[in-house]
């Protein structure tokens, strides 16, 4: 077993080919032609200034030699000072440029990443972390963007080289090709070295990814932690993901220190070599003593481009697997596929489900060849034990996940046929948990329909229980509900999440309820912000609450993916069936009869 074997990766994931990247790449900065032409005659100017600079100290240290006074001194010093003033403005200029340029770059692929995770179904997520996922659009990119501005720098000293190299051969041939003989050497090491660098950093990547998921999910979890006293489980569990990253990336640190130093050593070997040949030309009169003194230079300047990759290999790697990660994000397939991209029309709100079949996992079926026809208008209530299939329904439904057989049409077009935009602004969805953010109740009631105004939305508040719901908040609709909802009650929670679908108005309405207990009053408000809902839409109430099954035209049993039973209350009820054995289980301790027997058993003479 290898140093990194064992570190997960995702299924995902993919590798590219680095012209593949660099292709990809450049394609992000196609829209930035105008800056990167700037960027290019500055990075050339510089290199040009860049590589005068040692031409004219050596014509300098042989101008010394013939006439060693003080005008000439002046007139060198005065020359490098001033292509060091202009290599400084065009630098400066050049790198405004390309900060302009990068940034743009990445904000357009951070949100291509963003929006490519956004539009996965919630499969994407049951499998994949999220922490990991947001990695991949925050650091990835910023990582791929380093890469981005390292390179722009090679370039410029790939070209300063260049440029000396023209002037070293009118000089001395002989010596020049013993300077370019050592250059191949030093590349070809450190291009071997590649791999292994790679593959170093890649795992190191998804060691920090592994990190970024687990702050996430622990702070996440906090509450829960806290209720059950596990705040040190948590820190452990934070600790050994930690753990994992230092010797991941201990390891990839020593491996990629190994090239640096090696390659270090070759350039003083080279520099030696230098000394010694060009020495013995400069003594035999073969070359001046300035000419010899470039070529030192040369050394470094040659040498300096294969070392500074070297040495900064690391954020070479990191880029490169940046780009493969968020790449592989922006590339992974969609589990949901849609067939034609037909805007969906005003929806009526007829649903046939035709010989359904869905599994979450091979050889775990949740729906087995399920069908059901619901009418527009109609309010249904699933109810089965957990795992029955009841959720599923709703989230094909949604198109959340993707069934493997059978169709599902709604005023008899095939779902796989709409634009999921225009098809999802009809349905309203509220689920088992309410998920509020972090802003005031009126912004998260409009959350679905932007424009709706605090009047629009007080009056409709004033249809549940009058409004009182909302007179209990401390500042009304400007209420701020806290990070997921904290600051309200769960009651509360569920009437913003309920509002927020009434005024969104939707022709197809579907509520996996919440199994918490709420106060009667509240229950009662719950219920007429149902009822204004289930007056306008096709419903599909997942039901938890007597008073909800109650409420729909039609109740569905469900039982292993397939439905066995289906009337009202009443009809179930006399039939004695499954639904009678649910409505004993679940049910009946809700009823009013119940609570009233309960009380008067609690009240008779022990």
């Amino acid at each position: 077993m290898g140093f990194f074997d064992g570190l997960d990766t995702e299924k995902y994931d993919r590798k590219y080919q680095d012209r593949v990247l660099v292709r990809r790449i450049l394609s992000y900065f196609a829209p930035e032609k105008g800056r990167l032409a700037g960027v290019t005659a500055l990075v050339l100017t510089v290199a040009g200034l860049a590589a005068l600079q040692p031409i004219i100290v050596a014509r300098g240290v042989d101008q010394l030699r013939d006439n060693s006074s003080s005008t000439v001194m002046i007139l060198i010093g005065l020359s490098v000072l001033v292509t060091g003033v202009l290599v400084w403005l065009a630098n400066w200029g050049s790198r405004v440029l390309m900060v302009r340029a990068l940034g743009n770059v990445l904000v357009k692929l951070a949100g291509d990443a963003f929006k490519a995770a956004a539009e996965h179904d919630l499969s994407f997520y049951d499998e994949f972390s999220s922490g990991k996922i947001a990695s991949r659009i925050t650091s990835d990119t910023q990582d791929l963007g380093q890469l981005v501005q390292l390179v722009v720098d090679l370039i410029s000293q790939i070209v300063e080289a260049g440029i000396l190299l023209v002037v070293l051969f009118q000089i001395d041939a002989l010596l020049t090709l013993y300077l370019l003989a050592l250059v191949p050497i030093i590349f070809v090491l450190a291009i071997s070295y590649r791999s292994l660098a790679r593959k170093a950093t890649r795992q190191g990547m998804r060691a920090m990814a592994n990190v970024n998921a687990t702050i996430k999910e622990t702070v996440s979890g906090i509450a829960v932690a806290k209720n059950f006293r596990q705040e040190q489980s948590i820190y452990r569990d934070f600790s050994e993901a930690n753990l994992t990253s230092y010797r991941i990336n201990v390891r990839r640190g020593l491996v990629l220190t190994i090239v640096f130093p090696t390659l270090n050593a070759l350039g003083g070997m080279a520099s030696a070599f230098m000394i010694y040949t060009g020495g013995i030309s400069a003594y035999q009169g073969m070359v001046t003593a300035g000419a010899w003194y470039l070529f030192l230079l040369s050394l470094d300047r040659f040498l300096f481009p294969v070392m500074n990759l070297s040495s900064f290999w690391t954020q070479v790697q990191n880029g490169l697997s940046a780009g493969e990660r968020v790449f592989a994000l922006i590339d992974a397939e969609a589990a949901v596929v849609q067939s034609d991209q037909q805007p969906a029309p005003e929806l009526h709100g007829e649903i046939q489900f035709e010989h359904v079949s869905f599994r979450y996992k091979n050889n775990e079926p949740v729906l087995d060849d399920f069908n059901l026809h619901i009418q527009p208008g109609e309010t249904i209530a699933l109810v089965g034990h957990t795992g029955a299939g009841k959720s599923s329904v709703a989230r094909l439904l949604a198109r959340f996940y993707e069934f493997q057989s059978g169709s599902i049409r709604i005023d008899g077009i095939d779902i796989r046929h709409f634009e999921l935009g225009s098809f999802r602004r009809q349905l309203g969805i509220v689920s088992q948990t309410p998920f509020l953010f972090n802003e005031t109740v009126a912004d998260n009631i409009r959350y679905a329909r932007p424009g709706v105004t605090d009047a629009e939305i007080a009056e409709l508040a004033r249809q549940i229980g009058d409004g009182e719901w909302v007179d209990t908040l401390p500042n009304g609709l400007n209420t701020m509900v806290g990070e997921r909802g904290a600051r309200l009650s769960m009651g509360q929670r569920q009437l913003v999440s309920l509002m927020r679908v009434l005024v969104q108005k939707p022709a197809i309405f579907i509520l996996d309820e919440a199994t918490a207990s709420i106060d009667p009053f509240t229950e009662w408000q719950i219920q007429q912000a149902l009822n204004l809902i289930m007056h306008q839409s096709t419903s599909i109430l997942i039901a938890h609450r007597l008073s909800t099954v109650r409420s729909a035209d039609r109740i569905l049993v469900i039982e292993k993916g397939r439905i066995i039973e289906q009337g009202n209350h009443l009809g179930l009820m006399n039939q004695g069936g499954h639904y009678a054995s649910l409505y004993n289980t679940y049910f009946r301790h809700q009823s009013l009869a119940y609570i009233e027997q309960v009380h008067e058993l609690m009240e008779e003479p022990v």
